[in-house]
């Protein structure tokens, strides 16, 4: 229950519970996104514990193959979670899927290296990412819904970006958790044991908001939704009437996913072994990039409640298409970190025109009673089948020398997806969210 403060108005009184909701649905994605995002950052440190060679690259790669593996959970999570979502509330779903992710991160922080268990140890990192993967997948779907559920009219652009603030978030705290133990253990202790560290401290993270998670307010338009139908909500059956929205959400999603992981994640592998930059400055490098973005997120979904949509999915598949493969060939040559900075960090704000709308734009597509399927489970495929992969084909190419053919196909995805912002509707106005 919401105590009205004295001598404010409605208007004000519900704005305060709007921004509540959406602080405490954020930072459930934030520590859901740390977690995630954590792998990734340590990767150079436990590569050889599980998987251990000679090879740097051939560590990276059987590393970045759990990675894309933990994205085949993903649209399983975004067809349970959503449907449980759908059908039983999404605060609930919020819920178990951040303790899913509690799971995960600890079994990460305790199991064994590969010297100490043998092959169990790459097996229970399989199982880890696994967990996590489906936890992803249904947090992605339920707080994109949430979020555009809870917020005011007219404003939904800049509330819904807050998950991709919180996203960038959760990178930068795994990135800053990485500096923070790269000034106090030495390059041999955080390869040996440090690295766990980070995992530690996501599970404790994802149990409290566990608890947080608790006391949110369900979002009025489910809450409408669950007397009307109840038994239509969350189901296939459902969903496969609306066959036009689920190829929108897959192309709206191709070129953004590929895009976001090539410039978000595997910068940092690609500054390291490809740009030959040491692995402090290039933490450092992302960490500075991936705060701007995270800055320009709720600017570019504020932008797009005043001019709409897809002006800002066309800027970002035009900035895509064209300027991918100058970007990352300049990249790959340069030594210096500031530069590389200002190189990162063109690719994110031209992706930013992606990231900083797509939960609204798909939650706009479709109504409530299926919207978290409909937004997670077509997304979560898509992402499972060109996001996931992208570090590992990107590991893969430059293993067989044709690396500069990775940047070809990042543009090439990014060309796909222009091609369907160039032909969809403007969704702000027309959507059920702005009928209620």
């Amino acid at each position: 229950m919401t105590t009205r403060l004295s001598g404010a108005t409605p208007a004000a009184v519900s704005e305060k519970r709007v921004i509540g909701n959406v602080l405490r649905g954020s930072i459930g994605n934030l520590v859901e996104w740390y977690d995630w995002y954590a792998y990734a950052a340590f990767t150079t440190y436990f590569a050889k514990s599980f998987f251990p060679t000679s090879d740097t690259t051939a560590a990276f790669l059987g590393t970045a193959a759990v990675f894309a593996v933990g994205f085949l959970m993903r649209p399983l999570g975004g067809w349970m979670l959503g449907r449980f979502a759908d059908r039983f509330g999404r605060r609930s779903a919020l819920v178990l899927s951040v303790t899913l992710m509690a799971g995960g991160s600890l079994l990460i922080a305790v199991t064994p290296s590969y010297h100490t268990i043998g092959i169990a140890a790459p097996i229970l990192l399989l199982t880890a990412r696994l967990i996590q993967g489906l936890s992803v997948g249904g947090e992605y779907s339920t707080s994109a819904t949430y979020l555009s559920e809870v917020a005011t009219p007219g404003k939904r652009g800049f509330y819904s970006s807050f998950q991709y603030v919180t996203l960038y978030g959760g990178q930068l705290l795994a990135l800053g958790l990485q500096l923070i133990l790269q000034a106090i253990l030495t390059e041999q202790q955080l390869t040996s044991w440090g690295w766990r560290i980070a995992f530690v401290v996501g599970t404790f993270a994802a149990l409290t908001v566990m608890w947080l998670r608790r006391g949110m307010d369900e979002s009025e338009s489910y809450r409408r939704e669950a007397a009307e139908t109840p038994g239509e909500r969350g189901t296939l059956r459902a969903l496969i009437k609306y066959p036009k929205e689920i190829a929108l959400v897959v192309g709206l999603t191709l070129g953004g996913t590929v895009g976001f992981y090539t410039f978000a994640t595997y910068s940092q592998k690609f500054l390291e072994n490809t740009a030959h930059i040491p692995r402090r400055q290039v933490t450092i490098v992302l960490f500075c990039a991936i705060l701007v973005a995270a800055v320009l997120q709720p600017v570019f979904g504020r932008l797009s409640d005043r001019i709409g949509r897809r002006p800002l999915l066309l800027f970002f598949g035009i900035g895509g298409t064209l300027l991918t493969v100058p970007l990352m060939t300049v990249m790959g040559s340069t030594r210096n970190p500031v530069g590389a900075f200002f190189l990162v960090l063109a690719g994110l704000v031209i992706v930013a025109g992606y990231t900083s709308i797509n939960a609204i734009v798909k939650a706009e597509l479709f109504p409530t009673k299926i919207r978290a399927i409909g937004v997670g489970l077509p997304y979560a495929l898509t992402v499972a089948i060109f996001g996931g992969t992208a570090e590992l084909i990107a590991q893969a190419l430059k293993s067989a020398g044709h690396e500069t053919v990775f940047f070809w196909y990042v543009a090439g995805c990014v060309l796909v997806s222009l091609i369907v912002y160039g032909t969809m509707r403007e969704t702000s106005k027309t959507s059920e969210l702005e009928k209620r």
